[in-house]
Parts: structure tokens; sequence; C-alpha cells
């Protein structure tokens, strides 16, 4: 293995790639990583013991490219955030973020942004969290849209009782801060995973720094799109555990009269 030199004020990132039978949407975000013109990046491929070929073409990339610092990772595992668990135990960066197969990173300068935002004037420490906003594609790549959740100027923990304003795939975390998902939940774990590591990220005076750019491409069709009933009954768990169930309740009436002005 490569020794891995951390760039920028010893700044590094740890893109992490769950993948489970993603052949066919894998390559592109191979190559949104590999394109990064940041040096500082480690890639981490962790695949749930794909039967379709996804872990031999993980396998070639990072043969393909001996310079660079990939890791690959195939065995099964018992779902999404055990296998995002995993991949947390082995990154070596000083952010982490999660980028699944399918999704991109959204320009070649992405985790340069990042980095400055990061870093930012060098007087106040390193951020616990860098974030910024998403565009959501088409299974091609192509763009359709902006994110309808927009990103606030200022994030915080009490951010998320007005939904998951923050993509998850655009959402950096200092490793200091980072902590095991709950596998409790199956659908949004990485709801209640942000809200906790900014909730640590407050208690240690470490801010919470917004780029004002687009950093990731989200695929439109991601597992909790797909169970989205389910998801949405694991939220309001969340918020209720979070924020209290009477600031949960006030928040969703809110979320149906929002809905039916907007019709």
């Amino acid at each position: 293995m490569i020794p891995f030199f951390m760039t920028m004020n010893d700044i590094a990132v740890s893109v992490i790639t769950v993948t489970f039978n993603a052949k066919d949407c894998i390559q592109r975000t191979l190559d949104s990583v590999l394109m990064q013109t940041y040096a500082g990046v480690e890639h981490i491929i962790m695949d749930g013991a794909s039967s379709d070929g996804t872990a031999d073409i993980a396998r070639r990339y990072r043969d393909a490219h001996p310079d660079r610092r990939i890791v690959v990772v195939s065995e099964p595992d018992k779902g999404l955030y055990d296998a995002m668990n995993k991949a947390m135990d082995i990154a070596s960066g000083t952010y982490l973020c999660f980028l699944n197969a399918g999704d991109k990173l959204h320009s070649a300068s992405s985790l340069e942004e990042v980095v400055g935002a990061a870093a930012g004037d060098g007087r106040h420490g390193l951020a616990g969290v860098v974030y910024g906003n998403t565009d959501i594609v088409d299974a091609e790549g192509v763009r359709l849209r902006a994110r309808r959740l927009a990103p606030p100027e200022k994030l915080t923990s009490r951010s998320f009782g007005n939904g998951m304003l923050v993509c998850h795939q655009a959402f950096y975390v200092n490793k200091e801060i980072c902590l095991p998902y709950d596998l409790n939940y199956r659908f949004s774990a990485d709801f209640d995973w942000c809200i906790r590591v900014m909730e640590k990220a407050e208690s240690k005076g470490m801010p919470l720094v917004y780029t004002r750019t687009v950093l990731a491409d989200y695929l439109a069709e991601g597992m909790t799109t797909a169970n989205h009933k389910a998801s949405l009954v694991e939220r309001f768990k969340i918020m209720v555990k979070h924020y209290g169930l009477v600031s949960t309740v006030l928040h969703h009436v809110w979320f149906v009269v929002r809905a039916v002005v907007r019709r």
C-alpha cells in the first residue's frame, strides 16, 4: 500500500462509496473521484459481496491507478449502514464523506472547495462539518434540478427539525467527531447520524461551514427514495428523539401546510 500524504494544511479527505450490485452506475462515481484536482484523497469502496462484477470494476480502477490511495473491500455486510460503519473504521482522512454508487462529486474542484472551507482563515481551527448544495441527476448522470431542500446559511443541530436540509452526499464530517451509524434504523440512520455529529461538533466548539457551492450530484432513486414511507416513519421517530414530541408534531403540521400552499 502506498504512503498516504496529506496536503493543504495536512487535510485529507476519505471518500467512501458503498456498493452492492452496482456495475451499471459505479463507473461515473469512480471517475468523479479520480478527476479531483485535490491530491489528498483516499477512496474507499466498500462492496457488499456483489454478484454482478461491481467489485471487479472497483479492483480494476484501483489497479489502474497505483499512485492513488484506493481501498477496495468486498465482503458480506448487514446492510448499507453496517458497511458505512466498517468503512469509517478504516478511513484515514481528516474528513469523511459518503458518495454512493451512481452519485458524483459535482466538479473536479469539489474537494478543493471542501478543504478550503474546512481550513477557513486558520484562526479558528478546523470545521466540524463542511456542507454544500446538491443537484439531482437521472440514471445517465444528467442534471434534473437542484435539490428541493436547500441548506441554510447557518446550520445547527436543530436545523434538521425542518427536514434533512443537507444531502448526506454533501455533508463532510471531521473524523474527530465521527460516530457509528445506529443500525436500529434501516432507512434513515444517516438523518440521525448527521444530527448527532452536529451536536458533537457544537459541544466541541467546532464550526459548521457552508461552501455555498454544489458539492454533489445525487442519483434520484436512492435507497431512501425507494422506501419512502418506511423512511418517513423512521425520521419521525428520530426527530422525536432529538427534538421532542411537541416540536416534531408542530413541524409536521407545518410540512403539511407548506405542501398544500405549494399546490
